[in-house]
C-alpha cells in the first residue's frame, strides 16, 4: 500500500461497469474456504453483494471511476490477502463528522466486525443500495452509513461541497466533511446515548480528535492523512 496521497475535488464521476473479476473465479474454492473461516470466528459476518472499483482518474476537479459488483467474501480475501489483484480498489465514502468545537468524532469498530479495533468516520464499502441507474451515489452511501452507525440524518448535519479523495492504491477514501452544530463532547455524548439503545452496534467507542496528539495508533492510514491535513488548514 502506497503513501496516502490527497486529492480535493468537487464532483464524483462513478460509473456502473459490471464484468468478470477473474481474482474471483479463478480462486473460488480458496476464497470460499477462507471465509467460511472467517464466519465461523464471527458469525455475524455475511456474505453479500458489494462494489468496488477500478480505473480511477483524478482532472479538473473530478475523480472518475469504473465500479463492479462482486461478493464481501472475494473482497475479504482480496484484503486479507495483501491485495493481490492490483487493479482493484475499495472505493467507499466516509462522513468526517466535525463539531462545532473542532472536533472530529469517529467510532470505534467492535470485534464482531470485519475491523475490530479500527477507528473510523461513519463509511462502509458501497453496496447494491448505492446504485442510482448507472452510477454508483457515495453521496448517498456516506449518509446511509452515518444514519445505521450513528442515528443521525442529514436533517443533523451540514455537508462540504468538496470531497477530500485519500488514495493509497487498494483504498480510496472519499472523505466529506459534515459539520454538527454542537460541541464534540455533546455529540461524543448523544452518539453514546444511540449506541447504549442498538441491540448489536457495530461501534463500541467514540473518540475525539483536536489535534496530532490524538491521532491513535489503531486508526487506518487514509484517517490519519485526512485529519493531519485538516489540522494544518
Amino acid at each position: 500500500m502506497q503513501s496516502p496521497v490527497i486529492h480535493r475535488v468537487t464532483t464524483l464521476d462513478l460509473t456502473l461497469r459490471n464484468r468478470p473479476w477473474p481474482f474471483a473465479d479463478a480462486r473460488r474454492a480458496e476464497i470460499d474456504a477462507h471465509f467460511a473461516a472467517q464466519q465461523r470466528a464471527k458469525p455475524s459476518l455475511w456474505n453479500g453483494r458489494v462494489l468496488l472499483g477500478r480505473d480511477p482518474v483524478f482532472a479538473g476537479g473530478r475523480l472518475s471511476a469504473n465500479y463492479f459488483e462482486t461478493d464481501f467474501a472475494s473482497f475479504l480475501a482480496w484484503r486479507d490477502w495483501g491485495f493481490p489483484d492490483g487493479e482493484i480498489f475499495n472505493g467507499f465514502g466516509m462522513g468526517a463528522l466535525l463539531a462545532s468545537d473542532g472536533a472530529f468524532v469517529l467510532g470505534e469498530m467492535g470485534q464482531h466486525t470485519a475491523n475490530p479495533g479500527r477507528i473510523y468516520f461513519p463509511s462502509g464499502t458501497p453496496d447494491l443500495n448505492d446504485i442510482k441507474q448507472d452510477s454508483v451515489d457515495i453521496a448517498g452511501s456516506v449518509m446511509r452509513e452515518l444514519e445505521e452507525e450513528t442515528g443521525l440524518s442529514a436533517a443533523d448535519c451540514r455537508a462540504d461541497a468538496d470531497w477530500y479523495c485519500v488514495y493509497t492504491g487498494p483504498a480510496l477514501a472519499m472523505v466529506r466533511i459534515l459539520r454538527v452544530d454542537m460541541s464534540g463532547e455533546a455529540l461524543r455524548h448523544r452518539l453514546e446515548a444511540n449506541l447504549a439503545r442498538q441491540h448489536d452496534p457495530e461501534l463500541v467507542a467514540i473518540h475525539l480528535v483536536r489535534s496530532r496528539a490524538d491521532l491513535g495508533a489503531a486508526m487506518p492510514r487514509f484517517v490519519t492523512a485526512f485529519i493531519e491535513a485538516q489540522l494544518a488548514a
